[in-house]
């Protein structure tokens, strides 16, 4: 877009603004309607101007306090993470299949969370390695393949409600490069929830002959998958464009006759710099500022904006819908494109699309709203905004109601809670091992289009970080993590007057928490063993939790598994975790190492495959037996704590039958026989 007169004064406003020796006041967390397309990328333009000043404006004064030279530090360059650095049973099975089971393990009931297997009682339905699988999984010794629908892209995950399957399908590479792709951010803690940079396709079949399935509708999203909800027939389906629209703009002068870095030779950060240097380095800084200016006001934004073409819709304007509902952060997040899509999975009813100029966040979703929670740093100070979208079942739709802020950044999506139409959000501020580290527990509550915080707990686990949440009715429970366990339980049956109850200190850290029943909590996690000043992680840890009297929460079992290397993917992805009440069974894919000690890794790698255990809240935990898959040939005992090298990904229960599926197989057993074959099918 070529340079207009008519900007000269917002323009030469916002240059100004960044020559304060003062930080700004952090935004308000609202968003503001724009009016289609070309208000919003003047809105583009402009945050990246205030982004850049304010950025250039903190390397001068790092600069002339001799902490660095700017030539050789970092900030090349403007990308999207320029501000900051995932149950319920199945659904009703046909009356042939078995007569009890489990489904996606759903953080809400009644919404369902796309995952890449979903089963319907009958039948299992996979999204993997480049084809939509459907295999009868009924009776479970005739497990066999129904159909094989190749795909083009890579499948991610799907929904399956009667006979429609929405499959989410990533296209093309991320920045081009087809060697690297960013894995899934679940659990968020040393992760973005920024998807791994591709496209997404969104196929729709008609199953309605399982033998065949037919391609009815086709919807091509210009960002990169987030998260998808499922209501009824109505699909919310979170994407993320992250651009980094100014390559060139950097925070330092570029001009290699500039010699500005003289004056620290042999002794960076050790002394500033003299008023010669200086004198010579602002001009410098001053001279990338218009440089930097003029190269925003010029570079052309629209080939890259958010876009949604529906095979439904073939001569619409594929950037229509992005336009017709566009909202703006008051936060300078201007490269990147948040979208909420929505559509009906059943009928050919138009798409609906809300869009967000900002990067992405954890995602959590009722029957009736979807929240993002964005973590910022502004001038120094940690905190997140709330934006609360309306959704439904019938009629699909999205539109924007609300936002909030709160101190620090949640974890994941189990760090929020809606409850009777207030939202609950636990939050960390700073970095572990930041000794000013602390977490705190927030209440909002909608006032027309504030969310406001109406009650609070602050203070929580100073220098320690939010490793885990659970919310239950009334009810909160949070594991926070420095080299002990601590779990603390929270009244918020007064919304205005939340209160801490009770608090236990054990070693290790649960990750994820499942309501075992209602007093009881059964957890997965790891073991720890103190050192003093610091643990080391051990084998993964599973623990029930009494918490029938909150104010003293006790440990009622737990069990060790391994030493330290092993994993399991529902460490950090709540989705692998697969409680069958039922029958009091756990399912969990597992690799196991054994050998490690006092903080080394296991020699050994004992077993790879599903580990079942028979959980009661009287007995504790025992082995059920194991389901042992191939071994992956890559995997190693020296794996990062939330980098998971079990093969099996997934499992499910049919009646007395565990499915485990992995990359390359899917395994049926007998829950009584687990040692004994009965089926095994190739998935490559």
């Amino acid at each position: 877009m070529p340079f207009r007169p008519d900007r000269i004064a917002i323009v030469a406003s916002l240059v100004l603004a960044g020559c304060s020796d003062t930080g700004p006041p952090a935004p308000e967390p609202h968003l503001r309607t724009l009016p289609g397309c070309d208000a919003a990328i003047s809105f583009v333009r402009e945050a990246a101007i205030r982004r850049m000043n304010h950025r250039m404006d903190e390397a001068m004064a790092s600069y002339r306090r001799g902490d660095f030279c700017p030539r050789y530090g970092y900030g090349e360059g403007y990308g999207v993470d320029d501000a900051v650095g995932t149950g319920g049973g199945g659904p009703p099975a046909p009356p042939s299949g078995p007569s009890r089971g489990t489904g996606t393990n759903n953080q809400v009931a009644g919404v369902d969370e796309a995952d890449f297997v979903k089963n319907d009682g009958q039948y299992i339905y996979l999204a993997q390695n480049g084809v939509l699988r459907i295999i009868d999984a009924w009776p479970a010794e005739q497990t066999h393949e129904v159909s094989v629908t190749p795909l083009t892209g890579t499948p991610k995950k799907l929904f399956v409600n009667g006979d429609r399957v929405v499959v989410y399908v990533a296209i093309g590479a991320p920045d081009n490069n087809d060697s690297w792709r960013p894995s899934e951010c679940t659990y968020g803690y040393d992760c973005d929830f920024t998807g791994d940079g591709s496209e997404t396709e969104i196929l729709v079949f008609d199953v309605s002959n399982r033998a065949a399935p037919v391609k009815v509708r086709e919807i091509e999203l210009s960002g990169s998958l987030i998260a998808g909800r499922r209501v009824g027939d109505a699909v919310h389906t979170v994407v993320t464009q992250a651009s980094a629209l100014f390559p060139d703009v950097t925070d330092h002068p570029q001009d290699d006759d500039v010699d500005i870095c003289g004056y620290a030779k042999g002794a960076l950060g050790s002394s500033q710099p003299p008023p010669a240097y200086w004198l010579l380095a602002r001009d410098a800084f001053e001279a990338q500022r218009a440089k930097n200016l003029e190269t925003i006001l010029s570079t052309p934004i629209a080939p890259v904006w958010p876009s949604v073409a529906d095979s439904q819709t073939p001569n619409a304007d594929p950037h229509a819908a992005s336009c017709a509902s566009l909202y703006a952060s008051s936060f300078d997040d201007g490269e990147a494109f948040t979208s909420i899509v929505s559509f009906d999975m059943s009928l050919p009813t138009p798409v609906t699309t809300s869009t967000v100029i900002s990067r992405a966040g954890a995602v959590y979703a009722s029957s009736d709203a979807l929240y993002l929670a964005v973590a910022h740093n502004w001038s120094g100070d940690d905190l997140s905004t709330v934006h609360k979208f309306e959704i439904s079942g019938l009629p699909n739709h999205t539109s924007y109601v609300a936002s909030g802020a709160v101190p620090g950044r949640a974890l994941n999506q189990f760090a929020m809670d809606e409850h009777e139409g207030v939202l609950r959000i636990a939050t960390t501020s700073g970095h572990v091992p930041d000794p000013d580290v602390v977490s705190q527990l927030t209440v909002l509550d909608q006032h027309g289009a504030n969310l406001v915080t109406i009650g609070s707990v602050s203070g929580i686990a100073p220098t320690e970080d939010i490793r885990s949440v659970r919310f239950d009715g009334d009810r909160a429970f949070i594991v926070t993590f420095k080299k002990t366990d601590p779990l603390f339980t929270f009244d918020l049956s007064n919304p205005f007057l939340p209160r801490k109850l009770g608090e236990l200190k054990i070693p290790g850290f649960s990750t994820y928490m499942h309501m075992l029943d209602d007093n009881h909590l059964l957890t997965i996690g790891y073991d720890a063993d103190d050192h003093g000043d610091f643990a080391y992680f051990d084998g993964v840890l599973l623990q029930i939790f009494d918490v029938t009297t909150p104010t003293l929460p006790r440990l009622a079992h737990k069990h060790v598994i391994g030493t330290r290397g092993s994993s399991s993917e529902a460490l950090t992805n709540h989705l692998a975790f697969t409680w069958y009440p039922e029958v009091n069974l756990l399912a969990l894919p597992m690799t196991v190492c054994e050998g490690g000690d006092d903080g080394t890794y296991g020699s050994a790698m004992t077993f790879s495959g599903l580990m079942v255990f028979d959980a009661t809240v009287a007995a504790g935990f025992a082995e059920h037996g194991r389901v042992a898959h191939p071994l992956d040939p890559d995997a190693t005992c020296s794996n990062w704590w939330t980098n998971a090298s079990s093969v099996v990904k997934r499992s499910l229960f049919l009646d007395d039958f565990v499915y485990s599926v992995s990359d390359g197989h899917l395994i049926v057993r007998a829950t009584g026989a687990l040692g004994m074959p009965l089926v095994q099918l190739p998935l490559q």
